[in-house]
């Protein structure tokens, strides 16, 4: 009989790249009878751009690409706090009544696996009320960020609230895994006797990849993620791109489209309309296409309000090294390590980088072919032999197997 696998989703899409496509689908081929509970709004299941779906996916419950799907009606536990905070502390079941919790609960299966902070209390609350019926189950925490994030302006009484929660928590999950050395050291030092596994967000390997050739006077710069007035660092990429063009024929491709309330407002000058691109949101597997004809894979993070951002090693980062694109990018301390470690790109020795400070690196990069040819291969090896998802799959599978032995 297969082992039953639970995933427990209050905030991602369902066909979330790390949660459906890499994490279910992975189990489910290796023999594990997987179902996700997933948040709907307003009735309608969101991709993941956030659109809701309101032709298909309409079912309450369904299969999809051998994966069960069972959903239900988000809500905001955030205005509930000091409720859910008595709960966590109470040692008890029956106050947890959330529809995450009692439709996860009446799935009755071997391991619970929760991918955010409020998915974890659903999972502790199933945990704690099917013990009390004598099954043993086993929850896993999937933090894909840190949360409550220490630097994040948000007020001290919540951040309180949730940190005293969270610490409660980890005493009750039996694994921990995140995206990033730092955020499973940050975990440790709350809990040092923690099992924790970083799985990174990386890409399958691709396909097509071929050795880059970097020759002539073209250089394209590509940044993956969505753009907005106060997302993707619009007005840098315009700077960046005129400064760029002064000495060479430079283009900067944003492949994820426009995004928010704003996205009338990112418009492009007309003396840079032949130089900038902007590709809407493409399918996961079809990402690699595009990011493979780029000679630099831009990322810039604000750090100053988020620790997050400082310890990130964000699905980006892996898809241009997936490709063989050395990573241009600014301080942020497990991209910056990793970088350092494996000579697949460079860093911007601030915090802070200006358009200046990033075009500057372009043509130092554009003058050193040889350097940046070495970059390239150096990324695409180390995709090969460690990070690729089919090397990450191998570490959830052993998590799954420590656990169900």
């Amino acid at each position: 009989m297969k082992p039953k696998v639970c995933f427990l989703v209050a905030e991602h899409p369902f066909l979330d790249a790390r949660i459906f496509k890499k994490e279910a689908k992975t189990l489910s081929k290796n023999g594990y009878d997987v179902t996700m509970v997933v948040p709907r709004i307003n009735g309608c299941l969101f991709d993941i751009d956030g659109t809701p779906f309101t032709k298909d996916f309409t079912s309450q419950n369904f299969v999809h690409e051998g994966i069960t799907i069972v959903t239900y009606e988000k809500i905001n536990q955030e205005n509930r706090l000091k409720s859910l905070h008595y709960n966590i502390h109470s040692q008890k079941h029956n106050r947890f009544t959330d529809d995450l919790t009692r439709y996860g609960l009446a799935l009755e299966a071997d391991i619970y696996h929760a991918h955010e902070f409020f998915s974890l209390y659903s999972g502790i609350g199933i945990k704690r009320a099917l013990n009390s019926r004598g099954k043993e189950v086993n929850l896993i925490y999937d933090s894909h960020e840190l949360v409550p994030d220490p630097y994040e302006q948000t007020s001290k009484s919540t951040k309180k609230f949730m940190m005293s929660m969270l610490d409660r928590m980890l005493r009750e999950v039996d694994f921990v895994i995140t995206v990033s050395d730092s955020i499973k050291s940050w975990y440790l030092s709350i809990n040092p006797s923690l099992s924790i596994e970083v799985i990174y967000n990386s890409p399958p390997l691709a396909k097509n990849y071929k050795p880059k050739k970097y020759t002539g006077n073209n250089f394209l710069a590509v940044h993956e993620g969505f753009i907005s007035k106060t997302r993707g660092n619009w007005n840098k990429i315009l700077k960046i791109t005129e400064i760029c063009n002064k000495t060479m024929d430079f283009r900067f491709k944003i492949i994820g489209g426009k995004r928010g309330t704003h996205t009338n407002d990112l418009i492009v000058p007309d003396q840079l309309s032949n130089q900038i691109e902007i590709v809407d949101w493409l399918d996961y597997f079809n990402i690699s296409n595009e990011v493979c004809k780029a000679d630099i894979g831009w990322i810039d993070l604000d750090i100053s309000n988020s620790l997050n951002n400082r310890y990130a090693m964000p699905n980006k980062f892996f898809s241009y090294l997936n490709n063989g694109v050395p990573v241009l990018v600014n301080k942020c301390t497990d991209m910056e390590n990793f970088i350092n470690a494996h000579k697949c790109g460079l860093v911007i020795d601030k915090s802070d980088a200006s358009a200046e400070d990033y075009s500057l690196a372009i043509n130092y990069l554009f003058k050193n072919k040889k350097l940046l040819t070495d970059m390239s291969n150096n990324a695409r090896m180390v995709m090969e032999e460690t990070y690729s998802w089919e090397n990450m799959e191998k570490r959830l599978c052993a998590v799954y197997k420590e656990l169900l032995n």
